[in-house]
Order: C-alpha cells, then sequence, then structure tokens
C-alpha cells in the first residue's frame, strides 16, 4: 500500500523547509513490501520530469541511519527515480527474521528488494557509509545486477586498523555492554543524547550555524530510530569488519567515490589507494566537508552523481 510522505524535517512537519525544495513532498510515495517475511518501509521519489537521463537510483543508507539521511541529495536530482528503503532493523523496517544482521545477508535483502519491485540490471546502486560497505560486497557477489556504482563517504579501509583504530574499538565495548545491560537501561544508553550528540558535533564540519541545527536535529530524531540491542549490535560489527576496499578487484563496473576532503571515518588518503585499486573508478572529492556529504553538501554529491551517469549511460 502507498501513501503520500511529507518526510520534509526532523518532526516529519514543514519546519525544515529550507532545507529541502517545494516539490520534494510531490515527489514522494511512501510503501511497504514483505521482503523474506519481514516488513521493509521504503520511499520513491518520482522523477519531476521524465528526460533521456532519467535512471533508477536505489539507495542504501547507512549504519544507524534510514531513509532521511539521503533526502537532501535525491532533492537535488528532481530528473531521477530514487527509491530509498530503511534498512532491516532501522527506521520503520522490521529486522531479519532469524538471520544475522550481516553484510552477506544485507546483499541478500538487496536482492530480495530488487526483485520484489521488479529493479532490472539498468538500476543504479548507491550506498552511504556502512551502506558503501554493503553495496560493494553486493556488487561484487553478484555482477550485472546493477550499472553503475555509486559509494558516498565510502568506507575504503578496515575500521579496527590505523589511527581511529581505538576509537573503533571503544565503540565496539560500548555497544557489547549495551547489549548486556538490562533492556530498560541498556536502550537507554543506545539512545542517549547527549552520546548522540556528541557523535553529531564530531561530525559535522559545516561552520553554518542553521545547518548545524538541522543536522543535531536529524540525528536526534533518526539515530535512534532502530529496531532492538540485538540486531544493532551485529550490524555494527558488520560495519566495522567489512569494507570496500576487501571486494576493490571484483568490482569490474564503472564506481564513482565520492569522498569528503575532512573525513575522518572514511579517510581521503584511503580512498586515493581505493581507486588505484578499482579497475574502473572515479574519485569526486567535496572540499571542506567530513563524513556527512549528504547532508552538509548535497550540491556538488547531486552534480558529481549526475555527470558521472551522463558519463555511463543505461
Amino acid at each position: 500500500m502507498a501513501k503520500m510522505d511529507t518526510a520534509n524535517s526532523p518532526d516529519g512537519t514543514q519546519a525544515a523547509g529550507a532545507f529541502f525544495s517545494a516539490a520534494l513532498p510531490g515527489r514522494t510515495v511512501a510503501s511497504e513490501v514483505d521482503v523474506d517475511g519481514s516488513k521493509v518501509a521504503f520511499w520513491t521519489y518520482e522523477p519531476v520530469i521524465v528526460t533521456p537521463e532519467t535512471r533508477t537510483i536505489l539507495v542504501i543508507h547507512g549504519f544507524r541511519g534510514d531513509h532521511h539521511g539521503l533526502l537532501r541529495v535525491a532533492d537535488q536530482l528532481p530528473e531521477m527515480r530514487i527509491i530509498m528503503p530503511d534498512l532491516p532493523a532501522f527506521g520503520s523496517s522490521e529486522p531479519f527474521i532469524e538471520d544475522e544482521h550481516s553484510v552477506e545477508r544485507y546483499g541478500k535483502f538487496i536482492s530480495g528488494f530488487m526483485a520484489a519491485l521488479a529493479l532490472d540490471s539498468k538500476t543504479v546502486l548507491l550506498g552511504h557509509s556502512f551502506g558503501s560497505i554493503v553495496t560493494s560486497h553486493f556488487t561484487a557477489a553478484n555482477p550485472g545486477t546493477v550499472y553503475p556504482l555509486i559509494l558516498i563517504n565510502p568506507i575504503a579501509a578496515p575500521a579496527l586498523e590505523g589511527p581511529k583504530g581505538i576509537m573503533t574499538k571503544l565503540a565496539v565495548l560500548y555497544y557489547q555492554a549495551s547489549a548486556k545491560f538490562p533492556a530498560r537501561l541498556g536502550l537507554a544508553i543506545l539512545r542517549n543524547r547527549v552520546i548522540v550528540r556528541i557523535m553529531s558535533i564530531t561530525m559535522a564540519k559545516t561552520k553554518d550555524k542553521a545547518l548545524r541545527r538541522f543536522i543535531h536535529g536529524q540525528h536526534d530524531a533518526y539515530f535512534s530510530a532502530f529496531s532492538d540491542r540485538k540486531s544493532l549490535l551485529e550490524s555494527f560489527k558488520a560495519s566495522v569488519s567489512g569494507n570496500v576496499a576487501e571486494v576493490a578487484e571484483q568490482l569490474t563496473l564503472p564506481v564513482l567515490l565520492v569522498a569528503g576532503e575532512k573525513d575522518e571515518i572514511a579517510t581521503l588518503p584511503n580512498q586515493h589507494k581505493l581507486m588505484k585499486r578499482l579497475p574502473d573508478a572515479k574519485l569526486e572529492v567535496i572540499p571542506g566537508v567530513g563524513h556527512l556529504i549528504h547532508y552538509e553538501t548535497p550540491v556538488p554529491a547531486a552534480e558529481a552523481i549526475r555527470t558521472f551517469l551522463e558519463e555511463h549511460p543505461a
């Protein structure tokens, strides 16, 4: 069943309309589909005008996010048909019934979701952050299924190694401890607004005060919209145990990497290393932004996507 969705701000109202175009609500249709027994919520953003360049783009969001995170990028691509599910166990989607929430299982979800929506091999696949791991591994395991592949803030190297490895290991302990505490306490720790705000402040690089407030509001509203502690811990382990470089040589289709100059999670040196390993890749670096390209710099991100798709027609 489909319905109109006006998710245009942190609380679902039009209060943050300055960060979205007036056309976005009219493009938006919210739907649900069953994939392997789990209810999956997804949103379709229809093109304002269909042109020869119109493509269908399937978007996979990052860890602890949902479809709202990529809205500003979708809004900047009015000529495209964009489909954005909430990944199982996040947002409005149910977790997998029995399976672990692993990179491989999320890849299987993409297969099931594409089959349910009859998406063909001309579909463009886009992944952000953790979504870059899922989409790259899926594409490597299923050649010819999508064309091309776009990765925003791609996780290009092992998270447990390098200068940020100690922080990642502390995060692992945080999620493990939260899963072992009594349910009420564990959930309170995971959804603690102070911790969420510290994370948000750390990642945001913009000096625009209104945009920073918007970003913090988005994280306050959606960062804690996960299904349960077990699936969250499983997906977190998946997010720090995999990376795009593991399957780089198997990605023989054109790949666009959209990287942030100041990204401390997916660092720029690692993006250059990843690009050299990919058979057919293009790296677009956006200056002055970190791991929140989708929030802070949607216009240059959309321009890079549009140009790349023009260079690689269906």
